[in-house]
């Protein structure tokens, strides 16, 4: 189980990363960052 949530948040930060980009826009990117912080320790884990 933590396998599937830690894969869903690193595809949920790529997808908050790649916003951020396109709209110059810095909450969507921390939040990206954030998510991908999270999934990297479930998968570590």
């Amino acid at each position: 189980m933590k396998r599937i949530s830690g894969i869903s948040l690193i595809v949920l930060a790529i997808i908050m990363l790649f916003l951020g980009w396109k709209i110059q826009g810095l909450p969507p990117a921390v939040t990206g960052i954030g998510f991908l912080i999270i999934g990297l320790n479930y998968l570590k884990s």
